[in-house]
This record gives structure tokens, sequence and C-alpha cells, in this order.
């Protein structure tokens, strides 16, 4: 019996876990793992070095190459979750161009806990509480018709669980 392929996007403001949950994932699925964050322009990942938040020019062509990673393995068949910010309904439709049943794993948090988060983490571009308050204001959450809502106060095992199991559950067919 083939296992069915899913491309699934986690999706939530820096310091949400995007990355860490999406690795675990992947591993727990079967998928390829991407991290959009490493298909940012050298500009772009500059721009947010300085402490600037991007706009939604400086989103457009990433956006546009994650869309193609995400209609490659659509095409192939295969397996892949890629973290993304996906902070508006229009980015996540851009992505969707890629694959229209994309899946989404949103990951919220409070912005206490994303700051301590943040403040914690190194190594990473992204600068500081004003780039936060950027990407707070910019976010559309998307409703539970689009997404799999889940806090991140719940452990990152916990997360990929909850979310693998909504994949994982067989269709019923009616008796």
């Amino acid at each position: 019996m083939k296992t069915l392929s899913h491309r699934i996007l986690v999706m939530g403001v820096s310091g949400s876990g995007k990355s860490h949950i999406g690795r675990q994932l992947a591993q727990t699925v079967g998928a390829t793992f991407i991290d959009g964050d490493d298909y940012h322009s050298p500009a772009n990942v500059a721009k947010m070095a300085s402490g600037t938040p991007l706009n939604d020019d400086d989103r457009s062509e990433w956006l546009g190459t994650l869309a193609a990673l995400i209609a490659d393995y659509r095409a192939r068949d295969a397996s892949l979750v890629i973290a993304c910010s996906g902070l508006k309904k229009r980015y996540r439709d851009r992505l969707r161009q890629g694959d229209s049943e994309l899946q989404i794993l949103y990951l919220e948090g409070t912005q206490t806990l994303l700051l301590q988060r943040l403040e914690t983490r190194a190594g990473h571009f992204f600068k500081g509480d004003t780039m936060l308050a950027s990407q707070l204001a910019d976010l559309e959450p998307p409703d539970e018709k689009e997404a799999f809502n889940v806090s991140i106060a719940l452990s990152p095992m916990q997360i990929v669980d909850q979310f693998a199991a909504t994949l994982l559950l067989p269709t019923r067919t009616p008796s």
C-alpha cells in the first residue's frame, strides 16, 4: 500500500519554533525538510540582520521560489515540510500556487514567550523585539479551516504528534 505524500507549511512568527518543529515533523512523516529562510536573497538577509523588517516587495521573489519548490515536490508526489513565516493570507495563497492542497501547521504564541525564545537564540539573522513587533503587526492568523493551529507552549513533540495524527488518520468509508 502506497503511503500518501504531503506538502506541509509550518508557519508562525520568528521564535515560534518553525525550523525545530519542522525538522521533527519531517522526520516523523518521512518528508524532506526545507527552511524557507535559506532561500532569502542576500539583500533580504542583510536587511533583516540590520533590524529592518521586510516588506511585501522584499518577500515577493522569495515566496515565488518557495512556491516553485512546493510545486516540484507535488509533481514528484514527494513529501515536503517547509518552514516559512507565512504571515499574511496572500503569502499563504502564493505558496498554495505550488500545491493547492498545501497543509498548514500554525505555531501560535504570546509575544512574551516569543521574545524569551528570541533572546536565547544565537546565530540567527533575525534581530530584536522591533522586528517581532513588525511580524506580529503583519500577522493574519489562519483560522481552523485554513490551518491546524497549536500553541507553542506545548512541547515540540506534543505539537508534532498532534499534527501528525491529523495526517495519518485513515479515512473511514461509510458501512
